[in-house]
């Protein structure tokens, strides 16, 4: 019977959710559910200077934005936990006693500064700046002795020094490791606590692992890890390590090419769907044409076959046009549901929206829809459709704009006469009373609609005029006409 997958996303809550993390938890999701699989988040919390509760939370929220749910896991619970590594302490206490009784482990008492002099020495003399084996051949007699009076000790694992660590690659093939070059690495430090390799390591094995899914600047230590499988009595999982992710200048990813964290990106409009869309283009494709997917359709089409060898370059105009594209093909009840929490956000509703807002708030992202890529940018496009543009702070202009309605003050009166008059303030209805006041005035149509935009939205450029006074409605669009030839000195 085959075994069924099990893989992990397991981040340590140092920081922000990082766009390199995203897209590995992103390729371990999406493995996951096209295998019927088991997607685990693991918070490997033990750098105690580090960690804190914020970034766990941080983490968690932007996971969920993503849409990468997990199916075991903090606040969700399973089979195999604790979920975070500072609640599974005593598990890698047990296991380095376990390697330590079958003397596959030692105590090493060397102190961090010893062991750096070690390794300088060693480069000096052209060899690898590895850990020397001081106490490798230390008796565990001769380490009680030194541990009895209270000596401070680390425990290392006992590595093969001779023979070759293989490790057959699902996107890399095979990689050959000299044993000769790994060194005695630290599992347990002099604080207690389990190194990253060990606890890994032991919680792989323990929640049953059966892919590890990871980035390829971990490719140095998985023969580390693939020595402690092999000394703890522990199946081997399968590896995959996924490329990683430049700049647009071809340097590794960071904070001078921009925003690299997943809220970041959320923060400045940016649509889960779209970004989820991009990560997964960040190293693999499924043909040389689709840059589209929805989250069903990567399910669907995702393997790790297809997973590059090379690194990805981010390219922020690309992302940037995909949002956009997202903003303008995502479900309309979705896209108002996003464009009210962004108005809220800049206070052009309420937070308790009346019904009258959230109409009017549908009706103004509706009419701008095409008009942005991110999502952040929706409250300056539509702003006039709830606050009063103030006239008296235009730019040149628009002040000239209003102020050429004084050359013919009638015609303004006469066209606010006219629209007090229509029942109906239809795109349809507006259009056709435009269409016989020209005729019946003989000027041309940019001669009212400039000045009319500029009453209206505070600005030269907009979306329909039509579709404007539609969704303003007559009421404010009489309003606010009116205010326009105060301001122009005809009223």
């Amino acid at each position: 019977m085959k075994t069924p997958v099990r893989v992990r996303f397991a981040p340590s809550p140092t920081g922000h959710l990082h766009i390199g993390g995203a897209r590995t938890a992103l390729f371990n999701y999406l493995f996951a559910r096209q295998q019927n699989g088991v997607f685990i988040l693991r918070l490997e919390d033990t750098d105690q200077a580090r960690s804190s509760e914020d970034s766990v939370q941080m983490i968690l929220a932007d996971m969920q934005w993503l849409g990468l749910t997990w199916d075991e896991g903090p606040e969700t619970g399973g089979d195999f936990g604790p979920y975070r590594q500072s609640e599974r302490l005593q598990m890698y206490e047990s296991k380095a006693l376990q390697l330590l009784e079958q003397g596959k482990a030692y105590f090493c008492f060397c102190s961090p500064e010893e062991v750096e002099a070690k390794r300088q020495a060693a480069l000096a003399q052209g060899g690898q700046p590895k850990y020397d084996g001081t106490c490798r051949a230390l008796s565990p007699e001769q380490a009680r002795q030194r541990i009895a009076p209270g000596a401070s000790y680390a425990i290392r694992f006992k590595t093969p020094q001779t023979g070759e660590t293989i490790i057959n690659d699902c996107i890399r093939g095979r990689v050959v490791f000299d044993n000769s070059t790994l060194d005695d690495f630290v599992i347990v430090r002099s604080n207690g606590l389990p190194t990253y390799n060990f606890a890994a390591v032991v919680d792989d094995a323990a929640m049953e692992i059966t892919h590890i899914i990871r980035g390829d600047d971990h490719l140095s230590n998985t023969p580390r890890q693939i020595c402690l499988y092999q000394a703890l009595g522990a199946p081997l999982p399968e590896f995959a390590h996924v490329p990683m992710i430049l700049g647009p200048d071809k340097t590794r990813l960071s904070k001078r090419h921009g925003a690299t964290s997943v809220g970041a990106y959320a923060e400045q409009g940016y649509l889960p769907e779209a970004l989820v869309n991009y990560l997964a283009l960040l190293g693999w494709s499924f043909d040389d044409k689709t840059t589209l997917f929805s989250m069903d359709e990567l399910i669907e089409k995702f393997s790790l076959e297809k997973v590059s060898k090379n690194p990805a370059v981010f390219d922020p105009q690309k992302l940037l046009w995909m949002n956009g594209h997202y903003i303008r093909n995502i479900e309309t009840d979705l896209y108002n549901e996003r464009s009210r929490c962004e108005l809220k956000k800049a206070g052009l509703v309420g937070n308790n929206p009346t019904q009258e807002e959230q109409v009017m708030a549908t009706a103004a992202a509706g009419v701008v829809r095409e008009k942005f890529k991110l999502m952040s940018e929706l409250p300056q496009q539509v702003e006039y459709f709830f606050r009063e543009p103030k006239l008296e702070a235009l730019d040149e202009k628009s002040k000239n704009m209003l102020a050429g309605m004084k050359e013919n003050p009638g015609l303004f009166k006469s066209l606010h006469e006219k629209l007090s008059m229509v029942e109906s303030f239809s795109v349809s209805n507006l259009e056709a009373l435009f269409k016989d006041f020209i005729e019946e005035k003989q000027v041309k149509f940019g001669a009212l609609a400039h000045p009319l935009r500029v009453c209206l939205t505070g600005r030269m450029q907009s979306p329909g005029l039509f579709e404007i006074m539609e969704k303003m409605g007559k009421e404010k669009v009489l309003r606010r006409l009116a205010s326009g030839m105060k301001a122009a000195g005809i009223l």
